[in-house]
């Protein structure tokens, strides 16, 4: 038990992963920023820029890291300069256009989505072979409530350049979900046209489970006796069945390679947890290292708090 306790004291909110390039890059725009030199914009940029010019062609890598900094500068004013100086440069356009969506997610739209749509649309003249930009298109339809036929056509611009986009997936569960503009049944039907013909190791290799896990805070969110006894969703023959197809092959060195395979391994560890299989959490945390994500832990209050919490609990089960 030595092992997890120590894993416990290093545990840590993480969006760049096991990136390290990334996390880098992210504390290198903390300490230009605060230094408020002469050139901050230019000398960001020019980090970012190298970044994101290395490996060029991996689509999940790439998408990865537009993502978290997307996420991380959504506040600052620096993709919106970087684009509007730069307006022939497709990843000041990405950045500017995912960094806009993911400002919007809390103010519940976008304040310029025609402006964010054809930032996406010119990267995507400049790059068509990168799914990055439809991929933004994809968040941003989501947000503006696009009808199923205009959001179906973008994901497909995806799916045309990167098969097994974890991005496209997951965006096309939530839209599909009731919470959004589906139902159960397409949720449904969705996961089982994908589990038939995917590698078990893709990088959307996720989305089943996180459809499982969808459904369990569904019935959390409606209090009452359902939320007493929505431990038993994970008892369900189709739901004890998504568990045991990865809770084994996930947590193998190597098995899950993209870019992302420390968030999919936090939602495998946050599911064999809410149905109490502890013997198979203990290997999932294990493969972690203390890297946490912000979701599905923050369902239950603080990520880190919770998280370590439940990892406690496989340490005093072992």
């Amino acid at each position: 038990m030595a092992f997890l306790s120590g894993r416990r004291r290093r545990s840590r909110l993480a969006p760049e992963l096991d990136d390290q390039e990334l996390g880098k890059l992210m504390k290198n725009l903390l300490a230009t920023t605060r230094a408020s030199t002469i050139g901050m914009t230019d000398m960001c940029v020019a980090q970012i820029s190298r970044l994101l010019e290395r490996e060029p062609d991996d689509w999940d890598r790439r998408a990865h890291r537009i993502g978290v900094l997307a996420e991380f500068l959504a506040g600052w004013r620096l993709p919106r300069s970087w684009a509007m100086r730069e307006p022939r440069n497709a990843n000041a356009l990405v950045l500017y256009a995912w960094s806009e969506v993911a400002r919007a997610r809390s103010q519940g739209s976008l304040e310029d989505a025609a402006g964010v749509i054809d930032s996406c649309l010119r990267a995507a003249e400049l790059t068509p072979e990168d799914p990055t930009p439809w991929v933004v298109v994809l968040r941003a339809a989501r947000l503006e409530r696009w009808e199923q036929s205009q959001v179906f056509g973008v994901w497909n611009e995806v799916l045309a350049r990167d098969r097994w986009n974890r991005e496209a997936y997951l965006n096309m569960l939530s839209y599909l979900t009731p919470e959004e503009a589906g139902s159960r049944l397409q949720v449904l039907e969705f996961v089982d046209a994908l589990c038939a013909r995917m590698p078990a190791n893709a990088p959307c290799a996720a989305t089943e489970l996180t459809a499982q896990v969808l459904q369990y805070h569904s019935v959390l969110d409606r209090g009452g006796f359902e939320a007493l006894v929505a431990r038993n969703h994970w008892s369900q023959a189709t739901t004890a069945q998504a568990l045991d197809r990865v809770a084994h092959n996930w947590v193998q060195p190597g098995f899950l390679r993209h870019a992302r395979a420390l968030a999919d391994l936090n939602i495998l560890a946050y599911a064999l947890m809410a149905a109490d299989r502890r013997q198979e959490a203990r290997a999932a945390f294990e493969a972690l290292g203390g890297i946490v994500t912000h979701w599905p832990w923050q369902t239950g209050g603080d990520p880190l708090t919770e998280f370590e919490q439940m990892q406690r609990k496989v340490t005093r089960s072992g």
